[in-house]
This record gives structure tokens, sequence and C-alpha cells, in this order.
């Protein structure tokens, strides 16, 4: 199936250099009209000012990203044979890990990869899709086709549950989509490590792959310290601590559920239950409430939720992070280390950085900053569209 390009959107003067320099988004702002009716999805030719076209992109009318540019090549044809080779490609330049067993990788990472709204991550032999944009929403079915043959898995489940969906005009979905349905939980193996992921109801696909190696960091940070996992989810950071020997690791998170998986996590792997603890709380709340109550740890590892979901919402998100920084710092006893991340991307490095700094003045200690950390190599970040590095982690030392 091929989709018409009859459509075309116009440019407005000067409203072209992202394009020039290969940026994949065009916003609505930039728009001086379009002809043609496009639907949601469809193809459309990208013009700038001077009638020069600058490449085709998938049409999203309901979306302050009105096109998301799937080629620069003006020439080229969107069908199922493009979109079979862009699968293809991005899933072999992944490779195989050298770890065994049932292993788990991002093999698609949207714009980052050349399809723009598509997440795909693998777990054993089960893929696990999220399409947030109305392009890959329009070529669902062919790009289920290109998944399964490029990867030879059994399985394909869909959670396009993300609200994201809601600002593409597109409804949230989630549930099984072809081949062979998953189980309930999928066991994988990440840095020796065995794991099991909820894929049908976890956060994102089911388990956050973009932190493999910072949990293999900690790992080697952690060894006789009493480490604190705080919005520890099922468990990664704290098992990844007591595999590197740490005397003991606390969960804290205020997801019952997750912090059940998190102790048959622990269990699966054979770890001296009196070694681990899991505490259900608002993290917030628990952190200032041990620092009243005197408590201290060695290492503590912050990887909160998104903070900053829109421009709008930056200052609050930036008085979150430094908040949850600063009660951190006040539990760290000295020469402890603080490894804390922001996955929010309008939430630029530096700015993040800063206001570890000054979370660290606020709570009167002196910090150094030991390394910086990012998102794992399966998650590559197309130099032309920075906004694919939203991952930031920063490693800080106590004095």
């Amino acid at each position: 199936m091929t989709v018409s390009t009859a459509a075309v959107v116009h440019l407005k003067p000067g409203r072209d250099k992202s394009l020039k320099r290969w940026h994949p988004w065009v916003f609505s702002g930039a728009i001086a009209r379009v002809t043609g009716t496009p639907n949601s999805g469809d193809t459309v030719t990208v013009m700038g000012a001077n009638g020069v076209p600058l490449g085709l992109g998938a049409y999203s009318p309901h979306s302050q990203i009105r096109v998301r540019l799937w080629t620069f090549d003006p020439h080229q044809e969107i069908d199922a044979d493009f979109l079979a080779t862009a699968v293809a490609d991005a899933v072999a330049s992944r490779g195989v890990p050298e770890e065994g067993g049932p292993w788990a990788r991002r093999l698609i990472n949207a714009e980052n990869d050349g399809l723009p709204g598509l997440i795909v991550d693998r777990y054993g032999d089960h893929l696990v899709a999220q399409i947030l944009a109305a392009g890959c929403e329009r070529w669902k079915e062919e790009i289920a086709d290109a998944l399964l043959a490029a990867t030879g898995c059994v399985g394909l489940h869909e959670r396009s549950d993300a609200d994201v969906r809601l600002k593409e005009g597109l409804s949230v979905r989630s549930g099984h989509w072809r081949g062979v349905e998953a189980p309930e939980l999928v066991e994988i193996r990440e840095n020796g490590l065995r794991l099991l992921v909820d894929v049908r109801q976890g956060h994102k696909t089911g388990f956050y792959l973009d932190q493999r190696a910072s949990r293999a960091r900690v790992a080697g940070l952690a060894n006789g310290r009493e480490v604190l996992n705080c919005f520890g989810y099922t468990g990664g950071f704290g098992l990844s601590a007591l595999a590197g020997g740490a005397a003991h690791a606390t969960h804290l998170d205020s997801s019952g559920p997750s912090l059940a998986l998190a102790e048959r996590n622990g269990e699966l792997n054979g770890f001296d239950r009196a070694r681990w603890s899991c505490v259900e709380a608002d993290a917030f709340a628990k952190l200032r409430q041990w620092h009243q109550e005197g408590r201290t740890f060695d290492l503590i590892v912050l990887d909160p939720p998104k903070f900053v979901e829109s421009r709008q919402h930056l200052p609050r998100g930036c008085r979150g992070y430094k908040d949850i920084n600063m009660q951190a710092l006040k539990l760290l006893r000295p020469g402890g280390l603080l490894v804390t991340f922001s996955c929010s991307g309008l939430l630029e490095a530096d700015l993040f950085q800063k206001i570890v700094a000054d979370a660290a003045l606020d709570a009167g200690r002196r910090l150094q900053l030991v390394d910086r950390l990012g998102q794992a190599d399966d998650h590559p970040v197309l130099m032309s569209f920075p906004e694919g590095a939203y991952l930031k982690g920063l490693v800080c030392r106590v004095q």
C-alpha cells in the first residue's frame, strides 16, 4: 500500500532552518498553509517558502507537532517496503548481546531510528510496542509485519496507553496484538540478574531499559554500602546494588504492586532476605521522616518519574527535583554517594546540574560531581534531534 503525497505543507519564510539541519519536526506555527486535504497519519510533502521540497512526513492535524518527517528525500516513496527497511536497519544496529538467557533491549527508539513516534522493546521472545504518533498509527499493521519478520519473535504486545496519544488525536490502547500472547510476567536477564517484567501493566513497556548501564554503574559503587533505592519500582537499582556487594538495600516506592514484584525479583536471585527490605510510601514524605529520625545511608539512588510534562510545568518540576535531591542529601553519611536522575526531556542537563548544586547548598552539604550518566546504548540519539537525549544522571559524592 502506498500513501499519496498530493497534500503539501507550505512553510512560512524563514521556518525551514531546522529541517535543513535534518530536525524531524514541523510545528503548527511554522506552517503558512496546507494544500490538499490530508487525513491523520497521511504522508505529506513539506515545502519551503521558496517552493523547494524538503522531505516527506506524517501529518497530524491535532498535534502541535503537525508533521513528523519520515525522510528528507522528497523523492522517496513511503510504503510498506520503506518501513520494513527502517525497522530491519534499526533491529540490526542493536546486534545480539553477549549475555546469555532471555535478554531485553530497545530495538526502535522513535525519531532517533527514523520511525517517529514508535517505541519497540524486546523482552526475551516477545516484543512490546508503543505507537505514539499519527504516522505510525496509520501504518501500524505494516509495522507489525516488519517487526516480526526482522526479529523472529513469537509475539507482539501493544502498550499504546500513553497520554501523549491524546495530543495526536488518538485514543489510548493496550493489549495483545500479534502471535503468541505474552505471559503475565516475562523473565529477562540483565547484568547477570534475573528479572521479572510485567509487560501488560508495568510502567512504559514494562521496564526501564534505558537505565541498564546505570544499574551496572551502581553495582560497581555499592560494595559494603547501605543503599536506598528511591522510586525503586520493581527493584532494578537495589538488586544491582546487592549484586555488587551492598550490605543492605532498601526499595522505596509508593506502589505496592511494584514492590511486590521487587520482592519476587529479590527472591528469584537468591539474595539473603536480611540484606534487603521494601518500604511503601511517598518518597518526599518518607525522606523527611527519616531525616527527623536521624536515619542515614551510604548510597542513594533517585530515579523519579518525569516531573516536567510541558514547558509550563518546568518551574514546578524544577522545584520537585530540588526538593527530592535536598532531602536525599540530608540522609547521606560523609563520603556517601548520590546517584540522581531526570528523565524530563525539557529539563536541560546544565539546568539539572544547577538544581542539584542548589539542593546541596540548601542541605548544607559540600558535593563533588564524580560522573555523568545517560541512557543505555540501545537508546541512541540522532545528532540532529537533541530532544532524543532525555535521560540525565549525575554521580555525586558528599564530602
